[in-house]
């Protein structure tokens, strides 16, 4: 049970790719491969942490004020987080300026809070935390390994393809976030329709175009 938690939140319910949630750093902050691992580490240390201690007091926080428990249990562990990149890697938490407080509202993070930590147990809700924050953290990575390689001939600032090279400055702007992203929705939907064939058994009528 706990390795489906596990898998559920990486691939069948991916937070991006799936139930389309966090657009808003999704697409913001995947210019480079630098700033998606920061904030992939970030919301995943925030969701981690939030979901345990939500689990752990869930008996304790009265109904009428428990979405303000929440999101005040989140905001110290953006605190942490935010405090940690700077000290860390503060040309890199410039770069994400506002978005890193933005945690707070993520729907990612408050949608797990909600639906699954303040009614489990602490060992699953930690699963479950781990495998939607991997998913998250995985797309922005592949978001911001694609824009950075096309849109600077770079990885993690590293040069690849020489002074010869012409970016794709397309690719690290706004519209190149929302095309990265279209076409990874459409490799998953292709994907699963595959799997949807490959599992079909043999003779069974094909759905009509």
């Amino acid at each position: 049970m706990k390795t489906d938690d596990v898998v559920r939140g990486i691939w069948r319910e991916n937070p991006v790719l799936v139930q389309l949630l966090g657009l808003c750093p999704t697409l913001a902050v995947t210019n480079s491969v630098a700033n998606s691992l920061a904030m992939g580490v970030a919301t995943f240390f925030v969701l981690c942490g939030s979901s345990v201690l939500v689990s752990l007091v869930r008996k304790l926080v009265p109904n009428a004020v428990r979405i303000s428990t929440f999101i005040l249990i989140i905001a110290t562990f953006v605190s942490i987080a935010d405090m940690a990149l700077e000290a860390l890697v503060p040309g890199v938490h410039k770069a994400l300026g506002a978005f890193i407080a933005l945690i707070v509202v993520n729907c990612i993070i408050l949608g797990r809070q909600e639906a699954f930590a303040s009614r489990n147990t602490v060992s699953r809700s930690l699963m479950d935390a781990v495998g939607s924050g991997f998913g998250f953290m995985i797309t922005l990575l592949l978001m911001g390994a694609v824009r950075e390689v096309l849109g600077s001939g770079s990885f993690l600032g590293v040069p690849l393809f020489g002074k010869s090279y012409e970016p794709w400055v397309f690719m690290i702007l706004p519209p190149g976030g929302f095309l990265t992203l279209g076409l990874l929705l459409l490799a998953k939907s292709w994907w699963h329709a595959r799997q949807e064939r490959a599992a079909a058994p043999a003779g069974a009528p094909k759905e009509a175009a």
